[in-house]
């Protein structure tokens, strides 16, 4: 089977007013190989995405919801 492999970075901006300036960072890869994903929730979430070696690489999609 020739299953494409998809590369996501999905950023959701936290909208509780206790937790202004955080928010969730999910970064998924499904493919051939198997599907991997991880989940955190930090502070300045855009920033701790576009630090990662996943975005950097530019093989990740990032969508920011």
């Amino acid at each position: 089977m020739n299953k494409k492999t998809i590369k996501k970075i999905i950023v959701e901006i936290n909208k509780n007013t206790n937790w202004i300036g955080y928010g969730t960072i999910e970064i998924l890869r499904d493919g051939p190989n198997g599907f991997t994903s991880f989940k955190t929730h930090q502070e300045n979430p855009i920033e701790y995405a576009k630090k990662r070696k996943e975005y950097i690489s530019g093989e990740y999609e990032l969508i920011i919801k």
